[in-house]
């Protein structure tokens, strides 16, 4: 009888108490796993955001330096030459039919050919828009490249880095270039475009809740005006 006695002991499990104890630090455990992996799995994601809000912000900064600054259309037949927002068919100083100012002009396209054409009639100077956007009936915005595509369209392939765009958008910025031997001294707004010889552009590209990548460049002056 003694022996069958401890032999019972010897086989005897887990008591409740410590398997509720087991559980719990199993429970602990795995929810500290959980924190790990959510931590990991966020942090990969980020940079792979940046990137793309990164290459979005370079790309629309590239397309904006690179439309011409002219006081007049950049089509205008004096536009290589004419310092005064006047026309004057005859005076090469003045636009021959067109002065530019703020706003794109009727059936144009981008990449658009002057840098004014990226902001709306009457703009003022620092405001941020939505410049590469286009609104649809319902009144959303939603970026596009420069062929109109949508960034986020999934049926036009709209990822990169194998992650899709949805939710990125993008505004521009123009503003006066001070300090630098004078230029836009004398600039008032609206009216005397023609003084207006630097620009800052900043554009400022929005990936996340408080996550966002702002690249600055400048456009000085089409010659005649270049200093």
């Amino acid at each position: 009888m003694c022996k069958m006695s401890r032999n019972a002991r010897r086989q005897r499990g887990v008591t409740i108490i410590e398997l509720v104890i087991f559980i719990v630090i199993v429970g602990i455990a795995a929810a500290a796993l959980m924190q790990v992996v959510n931590l990991s799995t966020r942090n990969s994601a980020d940079p792979l955001r940046r990137k793309q809000a990164m290459l979005i912000a370079e790309a629309y900064m590239e397309e904006v330096q690179q439309a011409q600054f002219t006081v007049c259309d950049p089509a205008d037949a004096h536009a290589a030459t004419a310092t005064i927002a006047a026309v004057d068919a005859n005076d090469p100083a003045k636009c021959a039919t067109t002065v530019e100012n703020f706003g794109q002009n009727a059936n144009s396209s981008r990449p658009l050919n002057n840098i004014l054409d990226y902001v709306r009639p009457g703009y003022v100077l620092g405001d941020a828009l939505r410049a590469f956007a286009v609104t649809d009936s319902s009144g959303k915005q939603t970026d596009v490249d420069v062929a109109g595509n949508p960034l986020g369209a999934s049926s036009i392939g709209g990822v990169l880095g194998n992650s899709p765009l949805d939710g990125i958008t993008t505004t521009l910025a123009l503003n006066t270039v001070t300090g630098l031997g004078g230029m836009n001294s004398t600039y008032t707004a609206p009216n005397n475009l023609q003084n207006l010889t630097a620009l800052r552009i900043t554009i400022t590209t929005t990936y996340g809740p408080g996550q966002s990548i702002t690249l600055e460049g400048y456009r000085t002056r089409f010659a005649p005006e270049a200093r």
